[in-house]
């Protein structure tokens, strides 16, 4: 079960998997389990390891196209929730401000549900369910 994970968001997603791909798979054996215009990701041990996400398709979700790509997020932790509206709630009532609130989003999966969030330090997070 993917239940926390780092996702990169990579300014040049072709750059990145041609780095990861040979990399994780001379240290971790690995190889990737998917490879979509702007989405791959590898799993260890039946589990996601390391997502990779193009920065633009990100920043096109939560709003912060106008930033240039140097004031962009580079990365954002992953938390896999029973249910999206619940968590982001739960976690807003812990201080975290909403970004993008919770929404479909089929053109990433087709049953994907996801909000995504700041923690008080600035860091991105993405509640998903699916």
């Amino acid at each position: 079960m993917d239940a926390l994970y780092p996702r990169l968001l990579v300014r040049d997603f072709p750059a990145a998997v041609a780095f990861y791909r040979p990399v994780l798979r001379e240290l971790l054996g690995v190889e990737p389990v998917k490879v979509l215009p702007g989405y791959a990701n590898w799993d260890i041990g039946g589990e996601a390891g390391l997502v990779l996400f193009g920065r633009d398709r990100l920043a096109e979700a939560i709003g912060t196209t106008d930033l240039p790509q140097t004031g962009r997020d580079t990365a954002m932790l992953v938390m896999k929730v029973d249910d999206v509206d619940a968590a982001a709630t739960r976690l807003a009532g812990h201080g975290a401000t909403v970004v993008a609130p919770p929404q479909d989003r089929p053109d990433w999966a087709p049953t994907l549900r996801a909000a995504h969030l700041r923690d008080p330090e600035g860091n991105l997070i993405e509640l998903q369910s699916y």
